[in-house]
Parts: C-alpha cells; structure tokens; sequence
C-alpha cells in the first residue's frame, strides 16, 4: 500500500450476520454475535441482518452497544406488519428496509444489499442465505463452533466442491473472523481504493464534469 493509500478515506462495508432465529444454537452462541456485532461495529463498517430475533438479533445488539450502525431487512411491507405479524424486534436497528418479500425473498435481496455475509450457528435459513450468498460471489465468514449450519458447511463444500470455494473464511474466533474478511473485502476492492486516491474529487462533484459522464442519467 502507498502512503497516499494508506491516507485515504476507507471504503466501508456492509456486512450481513446469519444466523438462527431460534433453536439449541441461539441459546450456545448468542454470546459469539454479540462479540461478532462489536467487532464488525468496532471495525468502522455496517452490520446488516433480517431484522429478526435470535443470533441476528444479538449480533445487531453488539453493534449498537459498541456504537456501530445496524440495518435490518424486514420480511414485512411495513412497520405494522413487521411488529404484529411477523412479531419482529425493532429496538436494535438504526433502519429497518421493509422489503414486502417475505423470508424466502427478504433473504435474497439481504444477501444483495451486503458485501460479505457472516453464518453463525444456523439452520435452513442460514444455509439458504449462505448458499445465495456463494453463488453471488460474496465473501462468507463461518464461525466454527457455532453449531448448527457454520459447523456443518465445512463438510458440504468439500462434498460439493463449489467452484467459490476459495470465497469462504472459517474461523472459531470472532474478532479474527470480522478482521479477516474485512482483509478480503480490501484485497477484492483494492482497484477501488486505488481509483478513490487517484481521484480525490469525482465526476459528480467536478462542475460540469456530469454532463459528460452519462447522458442516460438524465432527470
């Protein structure tokens, strides 16, 4: 890295925290997202998650204890919707995107909206937001000793041999986990790190420049 690099404003992330809502793993590993949220918070970037109970839930309460920003992707159309029917927390999260897809579509476009995901613990659920996550080339962290889905996907990505293989960081400390896949996502964005040094003022905030960057973004 440049001194100029090195200089520059960092780029942050969005990280996404699966988890189990409910289950054996909530109640073994709540301690470990809550120690993931603070880290990821304590790291200067975002936690996302489904805006749910369980281990989500305890990974966005770390965040906000250690004064981070925590964005929840609701199920639900609308806050009424998310507290009476989907009975969802509310009290963690600095921003609640009601995405009005229930949890199969909810889990997708979460998945989307991040830059890398984090399984701890788990059960379908987790392992339908990993695998989503895999496929769209996301760097996933897994928390060995978790339980549930994180223990259980070291086997079948050697039984399955997916070719993002190589995407996947395991780790059974928190901290190290968040910091690794921190490391990934400055490695896969470095060609970006490098264009933000090279061009302190951008297009859009150099007078008249705009007009020459798109003409399809007229409006």
């Amino acid at each position: 890295m440049t001194p100029s690099q090195s200089n520059a404003h960092p780029l942050t992330y969005s990280i996404c925290v699966s988890g189990a809502a409910a289950g054996a793993t909530v109640d073994s590993s709540s301690k470990l997202a809550e120690e993931v949220g603070r880290a990821i918070a304590k790291s200067g970037n975002v936690l996302t998650s489904g805006a749910t109970v369980g281990l989500p839930y305890f990974a966005a309460k770390g965040a906000k204890d250690a004064g981070g920003m925590s964005i929840g992707f609701s199920p639900a159309v609308s806050l009424r919707e998310h507290l009476r029917k989907y009975r969802l927390p509310h009290d963690v999260f600095d921003f609640i995107n009601f995405t009005g897809m229930n949890y199969v579509g909810r889990d997708l476009y979460l998945v989307q909206s991040s830059d890398a995901i984090i399984t701890i613990g788990g059960r379908f659920g987790s392992l339908h937001e990993f695998t989503s996550a895999l496929e769209a080339h996301k760097p996933c962290g897994v928390l060995l000793g978790s339980g549930g889905t994180a223990d259980r996907i070291p086997e079948l990505i050697q039984v399955l041999d997916p070719a993002q293989a190589h995407l996947v960081i395991y780790d059974d400390d928190p901290t190290r986990l968040v910091k690794r896949l921190i490391e990934k996502l400055d490695k896969e964005h470095e060609d970006i790190r490098e264009d933000l040094v090279a061009n302190e003022r951008h297009w859009y905030l150099r007078k008249g420049d705009y007009k020459s960057a798109d003409n399809s973004h007229k409006g």
